[in-house]
């Protein structure tokens, strides 16, 4: 018997544990650049982008050809065991864009939550100290440590605590909730006088777009403020870059908006194209702080998974996708502020974000700021009847999050947000 949605999901809940969340009932049959067939044969429009890896789309024909060639040679040898060149060429390329003060090392493993646990480690035998800094909102994985790190109690610490020790949260500036640069600046001098000592602190964490707190751009003022504040105590700034890399913000990395330049970036998602590849790009004093056998894994730097990074650099690079990702971002917000000044639908504000890495809010009036989350299921689900997949975040779960392939091409991009607008009818 053929496979459909509905035996899939039966076959699902039978099989899968609940705490595996799946935003769409919707299992994927195919797909090809900004669209995806699922097992009824329904064919859906991408904004979701498997929640920012696809900025190359699915299956873009040269990651595809430069994954074939290298499964013709081998699929594994562990680089700790034998290394292999693709490992190391991507390392020199990353080495040479990232916006890092002096010469840069760069480290593989397998996910975004790897990469910020490596990053952690590698601070805190650079600097000889336990303290990390993050923010309310902030989203950097599910393990325990990133668990820990992570701004945001639901869905992902309840039930999981003890959580690790010596991490700390400030609050992250956003004007809708009332607060601004100054309070974030004082929340962290408060930390230093009632929690740690600056001292004490190996680093501070950001993503320079908030992910999973609800795309919100940290402000250049906040971001230089952060520069100053650790350059003064010796205190490491990493850029978590997993969700905002490669051409997502309109920049090849977000932290470039702001002319700051971190000490490490982690990086994931849209790296390999689709595949299971992360990294860790710091100066190269900080990164040869652990000893040999420190850092690594099995799957780590996978040889496949570089040569779909290696094709994934070119692409960005020949197709022009940061330049891309600005296009289609005015096309998206354009269309937007279009759509929130029609009276019969769904109120949406905040229309936020840089290059192609938007989002809105859906609330419960217009002119007003209260969070309408149950509103915004509803406006997934009618987006998904109208053949469109979307994701939502935000800490008050009301946000509505933008992640359409940059190789989406315009008929589809505009049929996307045709269908977004059906979907905000009131």
């Amino acid at each position: 018997m053929k496979s459909s949605n509905a035996s899939l999901q039966a076959r699902r809940e039978a099989a899968i544990p609940r705490g595996v969340g799946v935003a769409h009932p919707v299992y994927a049959a195919r797909a090809e650049n900004a669209e995806l067939w699922d097992e009824d044969g329904r064919r859906y429009v991408d904004f979701a982008g498997g929640i920012a890896v696809l900025n190359t789309g699915h299956r873009h024909p040269k990651v595809i050809a430069a994954v074939e060639a290298q499964l013709a040679r081998f699929t594994h040898t562990c680089f700790q065991v034998t290394p292999y060149e693709p490992y190391i060429e991507l390392a020199e390329r990353l080495n040479a864009i990232a916006p890092i003060e002096g010469p840069a090392k760069t480290i593989f493993l397998t996910t975004g939550a790897e990469a910020v646990e490596n990053a952690i480690k590698i601070a805190r035998a650079a600097t000889g100290r336990p303290g990390i800094i993050t923010f309310a909102g902030g989203y950097h994985g599910r393990t325990l440590l990133t668990m820990a790190m992570t701004g945001k109690v639901l869905p992902y610490k309840r039930l999981f605590a003890p959580m690790p020790a010596e991490i700390y949260h400030a609050p992250f500036p956003f004007e809708p909730f009332g607060v601004t640069v100054s309070d974030t600046l004082r929340a962290i001098e408060m930390l230093f006088r009632a929690d740690i000592e600056p001292s004490r602190v190996a680093a501070i964490v950001i993503e320079p777009v908030q992910g999973e707190g609800g795309f919100i751009p940290a402000p250049v003022e906040l971001l230089h403020a952060l520069r100053k504040l650790c350059d003064h105590h010796g205190i490491l700034l990493i850029a978590d870059e997993v969700q905002t890399g490669f051409g997502r913000t309109g920049r090849m990395f977000g932290i470039e908006h702001s002319g700051v330049k971190p000490d490490m970036l982690t990086v994931a998602k849209s790296l390999a194209g689709g595949f299971p590849l992360s990294g860790v790009i710091g100066r190269a004093a900080i990164m040869d702080a652990p000893e040999p056998g420190g850092l690594g894994g099995t799957y780590a730097g996978n040889p496949l998974a570089c040569a779909a990074a290696l094709a994934v650099l070119d692409v960005i690079e020949s197709e022009n996708l940061v330049e891309r990702a600005n296009v289609i971002g005015a096309t998206i917000k354009s269309a937007l502020h279009r759509i929130a000044s029609r009276n019969d639908v769904v109120p949406i504000t905040a229309i936020r974000g840089p290059g192609a890495m938007i989002a809105f809010d859906v609330v419960k009036e217009r002119g007003g700021y209260v969070a309408a989350p149950d509103q915004t299921k509803h406006v997934l689900a009618r987006a998904r009847e109208h053949g469109l997949i979307l994701l939502s975040c935000g800490v008050n779960a009301n946000a509505i999050r933008l992640l359409v392939p940059l190789t989406v091409s315009d008929a589809v991009l505009n049929e996307g947000l045709a269908a977004l607008e059906r979907a905000l009818v009131a």
